[in-house]
């Protein structure tokens, strides 16, 4: 069975970081992100790798707008039914919206949060729409398999995430029995 992980959070919470925490740990776990579906499928398109596409971004740009906008008109959840298709097991890093998050859930993936303080998130970049429905849709959303914290620094996170690792270890654990 496949095995997803899809990571939510906001501007700055460390979620890209967590991914890469957890790719260490979880070496047949691809990262890929919902916008990197569409890249995916353009390269296929057009005979060009994902490499290629994410070096010359600015050339692909309307495309890529444009394809996406393409299957989001044949169905809402397009790129995320391709992202589902995906051979390797998963980890998606940049859930915004429950509809987002239902999808995956309906998949049995592994639901996690990572909550940093609004102090915390600015020192580590520009926080811009922090009303944005992509950056305060989750905020109420109880539903989550682990929430990690990441207020401090790359060390005490790395050592958090020890339980973490746990935790995703005996929720797909389950699934073998």
């Amino acid at each position: 069975m496949k095995k997803i992980i899809v990571i939510s959070g906001k501007q700055y919470s460390g979620k890209d970081t967590v991914a890469k925490i957890l790719l260490d740990k979880f070496k047949n776990f691809k990262r890929i992100g919902i916008g990197d579906a569409i890249k995916y499928e353009y390269g296929a398109q057009k005979n060009l790798t994902f490499e290629e596409i994410e070096k010359n971004k600015h050339l692909y740009r309307s495309d890529l707008i444009a394809l996406g906008n393409e299957g989001r008109t044949k169905d809402p959840d397009f790129w995320l039914y391709k992202l589902l298709e995906m051979e390797s097991d998963i980890i998606v890093p940049d859930i915004r919206v429950e509809h987002e998050l239902e999808v995956f859930k309906k998949q049995n993936a592994f639901l996690l949060r990572v909550e940093a303080s609004y102090e915390a998130r600015s020192k580590r970049g520009n926080i811009t729409n922090a009303n944005d429905i992509t950056e305060v849709a989750l905020d109420n959303y109880d539903g989550w398999d682990y929430v990690i914290e990441n207020n401090s620094d790359y060390e005490t996170l790395l050592k958090s995430s020890e339980s973490l690792i746990k935790c995703i270890e005996k929720f797909y654990a389950q699934d073998q029995v």
